[in-house]
């Protein structure tokens, strides 16, 4: 109970809004312009709380996102799982960089979310992802930060006065 009262309860929260945000229905043109938010979330928490993210939660994070989006079950995990392996290895790092500097990072990470499943879809035989789809990267790159400030404040609990 503690726990909650510490703020425990903003990394499931925010994986939970994430999760919701990624279920939002956007227009056909907008559509493959949508940021991986459940991306950017975990990311945010591996780097900031270890020791509450890591591999385990991406997996789990994961496969419920494959069940909430029906998509191909483990797929969603994978990404996450590859994305949090890589962030917790250059961790150390990633929180010493200038927030500019973070975003890039995470626009790096959030390209080669799209190679790994530009990767399945052709291992699958589907289709190639169309163009546009390599534009969402940049979208997370400029969301990054205000995403970062505002989970930050959540979890050390600032209040703008």
């Amino acid at each position: 109970m503690s726990r909650l009262r510490d703020g425990g309860w903003i990394l499931p929260a925010s994986l939970f809004v994430a999760l919701l945000l990624g279920l939002l229905p956007l227009p056909e043109m907008l559509q493959p312009l949508r940021p991986y938010w459940l991306a950017l979330v975990l990311a945010y928490w591996v780097i900031e709380a270890p020791s509450r993210a890591g591999l385990g939660l991406a997996f789990g994070v994961g496969l419920a996102a494959d069940i909430a989006y029906g998509g191909l079950l483990g797929e969603q995990a994978l990404r996450l799982v590859i994305m949090a392996f890589i962030l917790q290895r250059f961790r150390a790092r990633l929180r010493f960089f200038p927030l500019s500097q973070q975003a890039l990072a995470i626009g790096a990470l959030l390209l080669n979310d799209r190679i790994v499943v530009a990767a399945i879809h052709l291992a699958l035989g589907q289709a190639a992802l169309p163009w546009n789809y390599w534009w969402a990267p940049l979208l997370g790159v400029v969301l990054w930060p205000p995403l970062f400030l505002l989970l930050d404040a959540l979890r050390l609990g600032r209040r703008g006065n």
